[in-house]
């Protein structure tokens, strides 16, 4: 165990050290990039943490937690399902929908949709979708009024604006005496959404559940039931379960987890290659104090010989030294955290700030699905990096340690 003089020692050779010129300068350097490790790591974790939640935010907005749907592309007897599926504890709401894929038409622009018939007074307790429009609201479709709404994205894509009439034409033709004709409803323009995410905005469009079915030649069938789960992580379960246990199978069952698992994915493995990349900024600090304690050690080798006369052994030697580079890591590690913090906590409104002044805008929404920077720390990562630098720094500290201990008085002591 450490003893009081060990310390006494060691922090007393520390000090000294920084009246060395040279031997101040590598210590600084040592605490200076331990300190720009640690921070850039908890920034670029936060900010993977603040991307992966926002997205996850904004796509249970718009889409269901789960899905279940029918083998042939349609679901009869809906209502008698939806009921059964109610009955589960776990199920917030279900709701039915349409889902097919439209060509859109406005003047002389034309763009491909995902159309989503919905209910919409069912539709406002299976999302939020409802509270992102930015003109209108989903009240405004009604059935056999024929109206529309759009993402933002899409509808600039269109040069539509509300009030305006679109040409709806559905990729499915009607036999006619002149021959096959596209079948094409005119629709009017009732509202506007912001989802937030591109993928959305630019795609999808909000139709009345019944006059997606008449379009669409269903009937009185529906693509599936959209489901809202209490606790949105069970979602692969409780869908399971509501299709076995409640529905009796033969039904297709998906859940927000698996439609997106390629975006959680990709930020899994990103965080994990980020992370091993900027350790070598830690590690390049733990080199530099190996080179500040190997110095300081060359320069007592005097100081060591005497103390070893004194009684000293190796291992209280070895404690000497090892205490200065663990209070070299330990600085460094709590200055890099809280600088790490500091800039997280801030960084969305600088990156804003930024822009402003630069006149431009680092993050395009059609490639990253959202235009903002968010950062959220996680007080596990902080945790882990500031463990795994102070760790890499008592390592660093071992070898100019063990060079201390292994001095010999007299070798050292024979020309002084």
């Amino acid at each position: 165990m450490i003893q009081a003089y060990e310390w006494l020692i060691g922090t007393r050779y520390l000090s000294g050290a920084r009246r060395q010129g040279f031997i101040s300068f590598v210590a600084l350097m040592s605490v200076l990039g331990l300190m720009l490790g640690v921070a850039v790591l908890i920034v670029v974790l936060s900010v993977m943490n603040g991307f992966e939640r926002e997205l996850r935010s904004r796509i249970l907005s718009v889409t269901a937690h789960a899905t279940v749907t029918g083998l042939q592309g349609s679901f009869p007897d809906w209502p008698a399902a939806r009921a059964k599926a109610m009955q589960d504890p776990e199920v917030l709401a279900a709701v039915p929908f349409i889902d097919a894929q439209a060509i859109l038409s406005h003047g002389q622009h034309v763009g491909a949709a995902q159309i989503r018939g919905v209910d919409p007074q069912l539709e406002r307790t299976a999302t939020g979708l409802a509270q992102k429009f930015t003109q209108g609201n989903i009240g405004q479709l009604t059935a056999g009024g024929y109206h529309i709404v759009l993402g933002s994205a899409l509808a600039a894509s269109l040069d539509a604006k509300v009030g305006d009439s679109l040409f709806l034409i559905a990729p499915e033709a009607t036999a006619t005496p002149a021959g096959l004709q596209p079948r094409m409803r005119r629709f009017t323009l009732t509202g506007i959404f912001n989802s937030g995410m591109y993928e959305y905005d630019r795609a999808l469009a909000l139709v009345e559940i019944h006059d997606a079915a008449r379009l669409y030649r269903m009937g009185d069938n529906v693509t599936g039931l959209r489901l809202a789960i209490r606790d949105p992580w069970l979602a692969p379960r409780v869908v399971h379960d509501v299709a076995l246990q409640r529905l009796g199978g033969n039904f297709f069952v998906s859940d927000w987890t698996r439609s997106h698992e390629s975006f959680f994915r990709s930020i899994t493995v990103m965080k994990s290659i980020l992370f091993v990349i900027l350790l070598m900024i830690v590690g390049v600090a733990a080199f530099n104090i190996i080179a500040t304690l190997v110095m300081i050690v060359k320069e007592k080798r005097s100081d060591i010989a005497i103390l070893r006369t004194l009684g000293a052994g190796p291992a209280n030697m070895l404690g000497t030294f090892a205490i200065q580079g663990m209070l070299i890591g330990l600085t460094g590690t709590l200055l890099g955290a809280a600088l790490g913090v500091l800039v997280a906590h801030n960084l969305e409104n600088w990156v804003h700030g930024l822009e402003h002044l630069l006149g431009t805008h680092f993050l395009d929404a059609s490639v990253y699905n959202m235009s903002d920077l968010p950062a959220y720390v996680e007080s596990v990562d902080v945790l882990k990096v500031c463990a795994v630098a102070f760790a890499l720094c008592v390592l660093a500290t071992l070898y100019p340690a063990w060079r201390a201990s292994r001095t010999v008085p007299a070798e050292a002591l024979r020309h002084d």
